[in-house]
Order: structure tokens, then C-alpha cells, then sequence
């Protein structure tokens, strides 16, 4: 563990912490929440300065640039900003994903977490949404709980962590609030169906009141399953999904926000299920386009034993009818990713974070 310096501690022995992965042997409790109400608020700037300090070695983060996609509309509420990020499982990375290009000293867990957190750190989301959590209990619950975040975790059932030596239990998916910011009406852990059968995929929906406006919300994270080959049951999984968050959003009459790895380029019939649902989503990205009307080239870029894989997978849908996008996160450049793309020593994951500002609509019954 590197010398965090002279200003280290009790932000220090949290960090340090983490490092132990005390919660390896706890991991088959990973549905108990732990209680963290007794420890103390830390400053993000704290924290950043600390996660900075260990990566004094690495090439500095990347300068990503917010697009302003606001319409000339004035909004009378502090915009909502929301995360979404395959942050990459660690036992993955190190242990099934094969990324030829990308040296294993930069996959290691005490610095890439710190990599992690700088992106959630540079840009503040009062939600936040991951995939391919695996390190929840000992790092991003303890440390984003006293950031302010109320933390909910959703394994897989059969986690493919677990068939790697000394992982850190089962992945799933996370979904974080600012909990000054909303307060938490629903709660919801899915785990999704195809053709009637229970799948190794799940989601997590929340519904949440906006403590400014008094305006409801739905916020759902997902993670479908990967492969070529199962189109079709990605399909079935995004039906799944959608009659689930038609229900708790009683047919689109609270607003949704659905953020995933759908593992599913727009080509796929589960993006145009989404698509044409009677939810009325679209797809934050797209208002990046020059039309407003095309998915960004990639999410994510890797090289594996089989070639290089860029790919469009991550989406933030949202109901246009009531919520409306002011900001959305630039990707990074084929420059910046580099020749070696993703991971990399300046980049922990092999997808990229999408990052979205949202507002109400001012008239709230208006549907169309």
C-alpha cells in the first residue's frame, strides 16, 4: 500500500481498508446491507486527494467535455445528474477477460479502484448506476455511504467471479442516491425472466422523490446478457424489464430513467423494444448525434485473443414526455483511448461512464 502522506488519517484507514477485502469470506451474505450510519462523512475533495496520491505514478485522467443540449428552455430546479458504468469485475479483469493489450500492473485493484472512484469523484452524480460491482462491501458501500449516497447491491445469482480463485464473491449491479437530494419511496430487486424461465441477470428499480420539486421518479440499473449468440434472450429479458418498470411506474405516469448494460448494439431487437415501448424512452446519447437520431459509435473498446471488440452497449433511456436531457458527457476520442484501448493505465474499465444532466418538464400531465 503506497504512503498516502502526512494529511492520511482516518481518510487514509478507510481507503486502507478497502484494501483488506476482509468482506471474501462474508460474501455469501452479500444481500445483508451493512450499516455504516456510525461512520463518519468524509469530503470528496478529501477523498480525491487521496485517490490522486496513489495514482501519482499513473498518466493523468482524461479531459472529458459535457455537450449542453439544452433547447433554450429554463428549468426552475437543479438539474439531476446521473452515472452509468460497467466498472469492470475485478476477478474478471484479472481473470476471465482476456485483454491481451493491456498489462496486467494496470488491472491491479488497490490503484484501478482509485481510478474508479477519480471518475465518480470528477463528476458528481447525485445517481449513480454500475454494473459488475464486486467489490461493494468493501469499497463502494463504505466509502460512497459516507460520501452522502444511500446504496442498494443486486448479485447475480451465478456470478462468473466466482469461478475464479480468490475473487471477491459475486458481481451484480449498484444503484446510489444522494440521499440530501431524493428520498427513497420503492425499492425494487428484479431478477429478470426469458421464456418464463428465472436468468442469471437482474435490475434493481427505485422510486424516488425529488426533495426540491416534490416530483416522483423512477431510476432501474441493469445488466443483460453478453454474448453473440443470444439476441433473442436479451430480448426476452428487455420484455421482462419493461413489464416490470410499467407496473411500477403505473404505465409511464412516473417518470423513469433506466441506465444498463444491454450488452446489445441498436441493431439488436431488444434496443427496439425499448425504442417503441409504450413508456415513451429514448436514448439520452442519441441527442449527441447530429440528428439527434444516432447511438454513439462505441461504449466500449477492447482487445481480446479473438480481435478487437467496439461496440455501442450502454444506454440511458429516459421518458421524453417528461424529463428532458440539458448535459450529456462527451465520449473519449479513438486518440485518447489509445492503440492498446481499454483497460488501461489510464482508464480502469472497458466500458465507458455515460454521464447525463436531466430536468422535469415544466407541464408534468403533458405525455406527448
Amino acid at each position: 500500500v503506497c504512503s498516502m502522506g502526512n494529511s492520511s488519517s482516518r481518510l487514509y484507514s478507510a481507503l486502507a481498508k478497502t484494501l483488506s477485502s476482509s468482506a471474501v469470506s462474508q460474501h455469501q451474505d452479500c444481500l445483508e446491507q451493512p450499516d455504516s450510519t456510525r461512520l463518519d462523512p468524509i469530503d470528496p475533495k478529501d477523498l480525491l486527494e487521496e485517490c490522486q496520491i496513489v495514482l501519482q505514478k499513473r498518466p493523468p485522467r482524461f479531459q472529458r467535455d459535457f455537450v449542453d443540449l439544452k433547447q433554450n428552455t429554463a428549468s426552475n430546479h437543479r438539474p439531476i445528474r446521473v452515472m452509468q458504468w460497467n466498472i469492470l469485475a475485478q476477478a474478471l479483469g484479472e481473470g476471465k477477460d482476456n485483454f491481451v493489450r493491456c498489462p496486467i500492473e494496470a488491472l491491479k485493484w488497490e490503484e484501478r479502484k482509485c481510478l474508479i472512484l477519480e471518475e465518480i469523484l470528477a463528476y458528481k452524480p447525485d445517481i449513480l448506476c454500475l454494473q459488475e460491482v464486486d467489490h461493494y462491501f468493501d469499497t463502494f458501500e463504505p466509502l460512497l455511504s459516507r460520501l452522502g449516497y444511500q446504496c442498494t447491491f443486486f448479485p447475480k445469482p451465478w456470478s462468473p467471479c466466482l469461478d475464479v480463485e480468490q475473487n471477491n464473491g459475486p458481481d451484480g449491479c449498484a444503484l446510489f442516491f444522494l440521499k440530501d437530494r431524493f428520498e427513497l419511496i420503492n425499492s425494487a430487486n428484479i431478477r429478470l425472466t426469458a421464456m418464463k424461465l428465472k436468468t442469471n441477470q437482474v435490475a434493481i428499480a427505485q422510486t424516488l422523490k425529488c426533495n426540491e420539486t416534490g416530483r416522483l421518479f423512477c431510476i432501474a440499473v441493469t445488466h443483460l446478457k453478453a454474448r453473440t449468440g443470444w439476441e433473442r434472450f436479451r430480448s426476452a429479458q428487455g420484455c421482462d424489464l419493461l413489464q416490470n418498470l410499467k407496473s411500477i411506474t403505473q404505465g409511464a405516469k412516473i417518470p423513469l430513467i433506466i441506465c444498463g448494460d444491454f450488452n446489445a448494439e441498436p441493431t439488436e431487437e431488444v434496443y427496439r423494444e425499448f425504442s417503441n415501448s409504450s413508456l415513451n424512452l429514448n436514448s439520452a446519447y442519441k441527442l449527441l448525434s447530429p440528428d439527434g437520431q444516432s447511438e454513439p459509435p462505441y461504449t466500449t473498446w477492447k482487445i481480446r485473443p479473438s480481435g478487437e471488440c467496439r461496440h455501442t452497449l450502454d444506454y440511458i433511456w429516459y421518458s421524453q414526455h417528461a424529463l428532458k436531457v440539458n448535459s450529456a458527457l462527451g465520449l473519449l476520442t479513438e486518440e485518447q483511448i489509445g492503440p492498446n484501448r481499454l483497460p488501461s493505465f489510464n482508464y480502469p474499465s472497458d466500458h465507458l461512464s455515460l454521464v447525463c444532466d436531466f430536468s422535469f418538464n415544466q407541464d408534468p400531465d403533458r405525455l406527448l
